[in-house]
């Protein structure tokens, strides 16, 4: 099986485990299954604005097991970065919400709102309800020589109504007034796989995720391993043009892939499929499921990329057969 390899699974939530408020199929029975056979669970999340209790909370509604131990957020992964660079005890102007002030005061700090506290730092993440004002409060202690943490770079944030305005976009109003950009604690920087590190212990951990730009980045920056699932954002294009930064060790349907052995996969061949180019196009040969098709598909792609990346028309008939 192909979790067999590794020792800790480092989950994305949304898309991954749920979406929105309910459960990818099968997902909450595969990490049982996985947590069963031995490996560690650790979800990890941008999402600053949720406690791990929280968020634990929730897994556990969906049939997931987790614990709030078993969740790492973008909030303490940003909460360290601060912690690090100042004095114990010190005044950290929490711009954000409820799970970004308690990461920063379970690591000795203490959390200000206002910039007549003096903070030594700002440190900024995503909250539904935040205001001009803590804003404006941010900016005023950053123009004032604060130190300028961010949670995350995320712009845009899914939701049932359509694609919202994220973290990274809020970041840019104090940065936009300042002149000063934040350092950032969340996927796909490095911050955030060293606290996941550090709170799992892992010795080979596998990055398991659905976005390209935050989950398998991050994992590439990190030089670990990981599994993409086709159950949240990134696509069959998606993947078959990513950039060497973006492409991802294993490709699966869903968490499913982690009970399966993992196919051979070599010089454009996978089960049944073999992929290979004629006049400029990539084709697909063969039969069998679609994952392999992909996997075949990708890797001939990828091979003639190189350092690059395939642009969508010359992959478009592998799309015909696959679907």
């Amino acid at each position: 099986m192909l979790i067999d390899g590794y020792d800790t699974l480092l989950l994305d939530l949304d898309g991954v485990v749920y979406l929105g408020s309910h459960a990818v199929p099968g997902a909450p029975a595969a990490l049982e299954e996985a947590r069963r056979r031995g490996a560690r669970l650790a979800y990890v999340t941008n999402n600053a604005s949720r406690t791990p209790a929280a968020i634990a909370e929730h897994l556990r509604e969906l049939g997931a097991p987790a614990t709030a131990a078993d969740v790492v957020t973008s909030a303490q992964a940003a909460a360290r970065l601060v912690a690090e660079r100042v004095a114990p005890g010190a005044n950290v102007l929490v711009v954000g919400g409820s799970g970004l002030r308690l990461a920063v005061r379970d690591l000795g700090l203490r959390p200000v709102s206002t910039a007549a506290e003096s903070p030594v730092a700002v440190v900024q993440g995503f909250a539904p309800g935040l205001a001009y004002g803590l804003l404006a409060e941010g900016a005023l202690a950053v123009r004032h020589g604060a130190l300028f943490v961010a949670a995350n770079r995320d712009s845009t944030l899914p939701s049932g109504r359509g694609i919202l305005p994220g973290n990274g976009a809020l970041v840019s109003v104090i940065a936009v007034a300042t002149g000063v950009e934040p350092v950032y604690a969340g996927k796909p920087d490095p911050p955030l796989h060293r606290e996941s590190m550090i709170r799992t212990g892992a010795r080979r951990p596998l990055v398991v995720g659905d976005r390209l730009d935050t989950d398998i980045e991050g994992a590439f920056n990190a030089g670990v391993e990981s599994l993409l699932v086709l159950t949240g954002v990134a696509t069959a294009t998606d993947v078959l043009t990513a950039e060497p930064r973006h492409r991802p060790t294993y490709i699966g349907e869903d968490l499913g892939a982690l009970l399966l052995p993992y196919p051979e996969v070599r010089d454009g061949a996978c089960g049944g499929w073999r992929a290979g180019w004629k006049d400029g196009t990539l084709r697909l040969d063969g039969d069998g499921s679609r994952i392999d098709g992909l996997r075949a598909a990708c890797d001939a792609a990828w091979t003639a990329a190189g350092e690059g990346r395939i642009e969508g028309d010359a992959v478009k008939p592998v799309l015909d057969r696959i679907g």
